[in-house]
């Protein structure tokens, strides 16, 4: 962690009610937990091109079939 960013946010805490600082540490435990994790779009780039276009094409008509609907009854 950058250590100005730390200080920074214990100075500004350090001014807040204790719900307040409640408050921030639910919101940051759900920062945490919903930071998605992954791979940087350029580690993948060595998969481009490795799908046939026929196959591309395939999966495109799946997801069409099979997402792009609304179940009004669903809910």
């Amino acid at each position: 962690m950058n250590p100005w960013l730390e200080e920074e946010i214990l100075h500004q805490l350090a001014k807040l009610a204790l719900e307040q600082q409640q408050q921030v540490l639910h919101f940051a435990r759900a920062l945490a937990m919903s930071t998605p994790l992954g791979v940087p779009g350029k580690e993948l780039r060595r998969f481009a091109g490795l799908i046939e276009l026929d196959d591309l094409r395939t999966i495109a008509r799946a997801i069409e079939d099979g997402c792009e609907q609304v179940n009004l009854h669903e809910w």
